[in-house]
């Protein structure tokens, strides 16, 4: 066992070492990219519910494996200088309204849309514009790739060339 954590140590270092930055670039590998959009919700009577569909930018190319993070402007807050800071709020995002009804901010999405809607136990023609009007979201696209977990120990030592 000991051994086995040695090996992983090592590997491990090796693999982090030997990169450099032009081997990244060579690689392909890019930063997750970021946009912000303002918009109005919807009223779907079909599902109950309010839905917005958000187009991701034609310049940000997402593939199958990458992962989709959506946030919610929350507010503004003072920065310790004086200027203006925004608040941000991870989806999901639950409310609870005054007259004890539920809503909560949730997505689905593919490699070329978002979809965020309002979901939840409330009364949708009772729910105020300040839930559904100018609202601002901020999509992080972060990329991944499936990984394969089905190498065994020799075919690890082969790929990355390893030798103990």
């Amino acid at each position: 066992m000991k051994q086995f954590f040695l090996f992983f140590a090592v590997a491990t270092t090796l693999l982090f070492t030997s990169c450099t930055d032009e081997t990244i670039i060579e690689e392909n590998f890019y930063l997750g990219q970021t946009f912000e959009v303002t918009t109005d919700f919807s009223f779907n009577p079909n599902a109950n519910l309010y839905e917005t569909l958000i187009t991701i930018p034609g310049n940000i190319e997402v593939f199958e494996s990458d992962a989709i993070l959506v946030y919610r402007l929350e507010k503004t807050v003072q920065a310790p200088d004086g200027s203006g800071a925004d608040a941000w709020s991870q989806l999901p995002q639950n409310f609870f309204l005054q007259n004890g009804d539920i809503i909560q901010y949730v997505f689905n999405h593919t490699f070329f849309d978002v979809e965020v809607l309002i979901d939840g136990d409330y009364d949708p023609v009772a729910l105020g514009t300040e839930f559904t009007d100018d609202q601002v979201f901020r999509i992080v696209v972060v990329p991944s790739e499936f990984a394969d977990a089905n190498l065994t120990m020799d075919e690890a030592i082969e790929t990355f060339n390893l030798h103990l």
